[in-house]
């Protein structure tokens, strides 16, 4: 099997990335603690800007202001699909889930990814999918559940981008959680959590919920480490895209560089916001 794991020296490039984001991380530690309300805000900013930005990556129609509408009045806005707002509502919880997980310290395993999968998927019935041909149709959801058929897709270049075979995704879960507990104290956790990312899209694991749970997943692993979590863009989707195909091809270097650059643009903006 090819090596998902890249256990290779990490770069110069990457390097000199990591120690600016272990400088941010630091800085943010100093100040965090000053102003309690502000450092609450400064939360549940992160809240809306992640959950906006991970859904919408995977076709949400709610603007960051519907988003927060909804979170903070608990309403909806006229016009929008109700799965976009369940779907903000379970990322939130989501979120939430997290911080009691690095709380009581608990490590990642397989189960936890279903339990944070089940929570994404809570209240979705069925999930969007590609008949043989390439139409769109629907199938029932499984949530917490891993695959029990393909999910290969169509691309837009009318190629089909193969995920992992039901068949061979519990045994390449366990290899992944395996990892993890091998790796998260001899390399850097931006590396980590970018390789866990990474493969976690690569196996798409669950009929559906895979990216969002990537990204929650990558951010938990930063998170146990005493970082903020980063938020990628949903106007960087193009460039996280092209990142995680030049993965699929060997390089993996382009998608930790992503990865870390959408860290360091969060870390600098929580800094702004405690500053200010």
């Amino acid at each position: 099997m090819q090596n998902h794991y890249y256990n290779e020296t990490i770069n110069t490039t990457l390097g000199s990335l990591f120690q600016k984001a272990d400088g941010l991380k630091a800085k943010i530690e100093e100040l965090k603690d000053k102003d309690s309300n502000l450092w609450a805000t400064i939360l549940q900013k992160l809240k809306v800007d992640w959950t906006y930005n991970s859904n919408s990556i995977e076709g949400s129609t709610l603007s960051r202001g519907d988003t927060h509408f909804f979170l903070t009045e608990g309403l909806t806005v006229e016009g929008k699909p109700f799965k976009d707002f369940l779907d903000a509502k379970n990322h939130i919880e989501a979120i939430d889930y997290l911080y009691e997980i690095v709380s009581s310290q608990r490590s990642i395993s397989e189960g936890l990814i279903k339990e944070l999968n089940a929570l994404i998927l809570s209240g979705i019935t069925y999930t969007k999918a590609q008949d043989a041909e390439g139409n769109p149709t629907r199938k029932k959801a499984t949530a917490g559940e891993y695959k029990k058929q393909p999910n290969h897709v169509l691309l837009p270049t009318g190629k089909i981008h193969q995920y992992v075979e039901p068949i061979h995704v519990q045994a390449q879960m366990q290899m992944l959680v395996e990892w993890i507990e091998k790796s998260r104290e001899a390399l850097h956790p931006i590396f980590v959590a970018s390789i866990v990312h990474y493969n976690l899209v690569r196996i798409h694991a669950f009929d559906d919920g895979n990216g969002r749970g990537a990204r929650i997943i990558m951010n938990l692993i930063l998170m146990n480490q005493g970082f903020f979590p980063a938020v990628i863009k949903t106007e960087k989707k193009r460039k996280y895209l092209a990142a995680l195909h030049e993965a699929d091809s060997g390089d993996i270097v382009p998608f930790i560089t992503f990865v870390t650059l959408e860290l360091i643009e969060t870390l600098e903006s929580v800094l702004s916001d405690l500053k200010g």
